[in-house]
Formats: structure tokens, C-alpha cells, sequence
């Protein structure tokens, strides 16, 4: 059994999300659409939430192969433990680490976006969706086995 596991820095997230409504926010010809759509640290509360229904999710999706879960509060990382085939192929676990940054700015986008910028909430959802299902695919996937060389 092969272990690994993914880690993701909830601010680092944060940042991302930030960036990504301030962006989307300064695009628009709407005046006040910057003040509506950009998250600010008032904000974090609602925030908060979407990032634990993230968390949710993604237990849910991988829950066959979870061993542990845990979020280290001080450094605000949330880590996955996975035990995956013998035959995994380590090689996609840095993949998986950025496919779960990823989940995660886009499903919480996605969330905020439904809140105040319906128009792009659907995209970001199916982004995160897409995601989510990268990480599962590389969980499951198995290097084919190499004949010994004698």
C-alpha cells in the first residue's frame, strides 16, 4: 500500500479566491460591481464555511481511501492521508496536490460567485467539479506491472 498525502494552505486558498473576484470584479462595466463581487476579510466568515463545505466534499468523494484527515489550525493546512494501490504511480501526487488547491478555490469561487456574480458561479462550479474528479482518477490509477529482468 502506497501512502501519500495532500495538503492544501487554507490561506493560500484565500489569497487565490481573492485574486480571482478582485479580477472578475474589475473586469465588469458595472460600477459597483468590484465592491459587490471582490471577497474582503469581512468576508472570512462566509468564507469559512465554504471551505468546510469543501473539506466535506472532498471526503466524501475519496472516503474509500482516506486513512486520516486533519486541518492544523495554526498553520491553517489541511492535510489528506491516502492509502492508495502498491502499484500507484508516485509520480501524480504533486498533480493531485494542485488538483486539490484547485477543488478548492474553484468550489469555493463557485459558492461566493452564486452569492454575487451569478453569471460566472456555474463555470467555476463545473471547474471544481472537474477537478475533483482529476484527483479521484490519479487515486485509482495503477502503473502496469513490468516484467522482471533477468
Amino acid at each position: 500500500m502506497n501512502i501519500i498525502l495532500l495538503k492544501v494552505n487554507k490561506k493560500s486558498v484565500f489569497n487565490e479566491i481573492a485574486k480571482t473576484t478582485s479580477y472578475a470584479g474589475a473586469k465588469m462595466e458595472d460600477d459597483q460591481a468590484y465592491d459587490r463581487i471582490f471577497t474582503t476579510d469581512e468576508d472570512i466568515e462566509m468564507l469559512e464555511r465554504f471551505w468546510n463545505e469543501s473539506k466535506n466534499s472532498i471526503i466524501s468523494s475519496l472516503k474509500k481511501l482516506i486513512i486520516d484527515e486533519k486541518e492544523e489550525e495554526e498553520e491553517g493546512v489541511y492535510i489528506i492521508t491516502l492509502g492508495l494501490s502498491g502499484s500507484f504511480d508516485n509520480n501524480l501526487s504533486e498533480s493531485m496536490n494542485s488538483s486539490m488547491f484547485s477543488f478548492f478555490v474553484n468550489n469555493i469561487t463557485s459558492k461566493w460567485f452564486n452569492i454575487s456574480y451569478k453569471g460566472e458561479a456555474i463555470g467555476c462550479a463545473e471547474e471544481a467539479a472537474l477537478h475533483l474528479e482529476d484527483i479521484k482518477r490519479k487515486a485509482l490509477f495503477k502503473k502496469k506491472p513490468q516484467r522482471p529482468i533477468y
